[in-house]
């Protein structure tokens, strides 16, 4: 019977149908397993990823803490140092007031009970001043009764001395150095202009006027040389501060890159939260879909294997690059895919044990018919059969399956010689192989829970209605 191929549909019994039934309950009863054991293990890792996420980021609240304490410690440091420096500097320069107030003193001659008292009034302000008390106030009012009392104790100076009050003046000047000159300029020339007037009044007759410019120009000396400190001081004070200002300038710009180290880090640890839960979904995921993968491709499923293995790439690929947005929407696509092609899988399953079933008992009946079983092999879209008879004519047939999924036989017979073409190719007769086949049709009937229907072929003959010739109705009651 050579010639066109041979098609017979294919129906399930209703008891192989309550078969299949109980082998998809079970297929599904397995894969919702699956997919329960996957939704533990995802929120069994999502656990603890939070416990990590909290953990970090308390040591995170710990560490800004242990900063904020560190600078807080450090701007007090400064706060107290730079208090400590211009108490030290007050007091260096009340010193040197009082020095000035103590030479002052030296110099006035009349020994009465009030020089004595504004001696024990220095020592006690010095004392303070030792201690970097503020006692500015009480150094001016000090020099103040000083230089009126050395003025009123002075009886006069002889001219013949006005030389050596003249050099002692001067001498004082000098000590002053340039640095008081270069602070008071001002100062520095009164206390010079002075000296020349006393220098022009010095000689016989000009007692008096020699006695009134000398008060005046020790007191310029004394106001000179206290300026001078003052404002030597005040540079110091000046510089203390724009050296606290650094300081200060230094913590908060430490304050600035804590608070853009604090935004960083919080940025670092969602980008790691972020990967750590794409690894962790797709850790769950991955043996899942190369094991369904791995099936598709033995069950002709090429095509499905590929889309997995493509979704898998979308998440790998965007993952070692550091992509954590795409990656976060690929696994859920990857997830949502698995989910899908396990259902697949199991109808898939069910289909090819369909066909294994059915191509059993193909192979008992055709043997039963006196065929020798020459082999078998899955081709695309089906699984091909080979069998030979003994006068040599062979039969090929291939299992396939329709879009609802109901089998199909499909035969190619070669070297039979019972077929006959007519002049016309309508009326092609297969008597003897049709025969055959519809023998063995019957046997998986009665066997195998399987019905198949019309053997049918290009150029079968019509019935008077039009119609193809029937074969024989069967039933299975089994």
């Amino acid at each position: 019977m050579s010639g066109s191929p041979k098609y017979s549909a294919v129906t399930v019994a209703p008891a192989y149908a309550r078969i299949e039934a109980e082998r998809r309950r079970a297929r599904e009863a397995a894969r919702r397993r699956r997919e329960a054991e996957r939704a533990a293990e995802r929120d069994r890792r999502a656990a603890e990823r939070a416990r990590e996420v909290a953990a970090r980021r308390e040591w995170a609240r710990a560490e800004a803490e242990r900063r904020r304490a560190r600078l807080d410690h450090q701007r007090e440091e400064h706060r107290r140092s730079h208090a400590a420096m211009v108490r030290q500097e007050q007091a260096e320069a009340d010193v040197r007031g009082l020095t000035e107030v103590r030479e002052l003193l030296g110099r006035v001659r009349a020994e009465v009970p009030e020089v004595r008292e504004l001696r024990q009034r220095l020592d006690l302000l010095l004392d303070r001043a030792g201690r970097t008390e503020d006692v500015g106030g009480a150094i001016e009012e000090l020099r103040g009764r000083v230089v009126l009392l050395g003025r009123g104790g002075d009886s006069g100076v002889r001219s013949d001395g006005h030389g050596a009050v003249l050099a002692g003046l001067e001498e004082r000047l000098a000590r002053l150095g340039r640095e008081a000159r270069e602070q008071d300029p001002q100062g520095h020339r009164r206390c010079r202009d002075l000296l020349d007037e006393l220098r022009a009044s010095a000689g016989p007759g000009a007692e008096t006027r020699f006695q009134a410019l000398l008060g005046t120009a020790e007191h310029a000396l004394v106001r000179f040389a206290t300026t001078a400190a003052d404002r030597a001081a005040e540079g110091r004070r000046e510089a203390a501060r724009a050296r606290e200002a650094r300081r200060l300038e230094e913590v908060r710009a430490a304050e600035e890159e804590a608070v853009r180290q604090a935004a960083l880090d919080a940025g670092q640890e969602r980008l790691s939260a972020e990967l750590s839960e794409v690894r962790d979904r797709l850790g769950v995921v991955a043996g899942a879909v190369g094991e369904a993968a791995a099936e598709a491709r033995a069950l002709d499923g090429a095509e499905l294997a590929e889309r997995m293995e493509a979704a898998l790439n979308a998440v790998t690929t965007p993952l070692a690059a550091g992509a954590v947005a795409e990656a976060l929407t690929a696994v859920a696509a990857l997830e949502d895919l698995l989910t899908g092609t396990e259902v697949l899988l199991d109808e898939m399953h069910v289909a090819d044990r369909r066909r294994m079933d059915l191509a059993q008992a193909l192979q008992d009946a055709m043997i039963g018919e006196g065929f020798a079983f020459t082999g078998g092999e899955q081709r695309a879209g089906g699984l091909l059969l080979s069998f030979e008879r003994p006068s040599g004519a062979t039969y090929r047939t291939t299992i396939t399956t329709e879009d609802g999924g109901a089998p199909v036989l499909v035969y190619q017979v070669d070297g039979e010689p019972d077929v006959t073409f007519p002049p016309d190719p309508e009326s092609a007769r297969c008597d003897r192989t049709e025969d055959l086949l519809e023998r063995v049709h019957e046997t998986i009937v009665e066997g195998r829970g399987f019905v198949p229907g019309e053997l049918t072929w290009q150029g079968k003959p019509r019935r008077p209605d039009g119609r193809p010739q029937a074969a024989e109705d069967w039933t299975w009651t089994r």
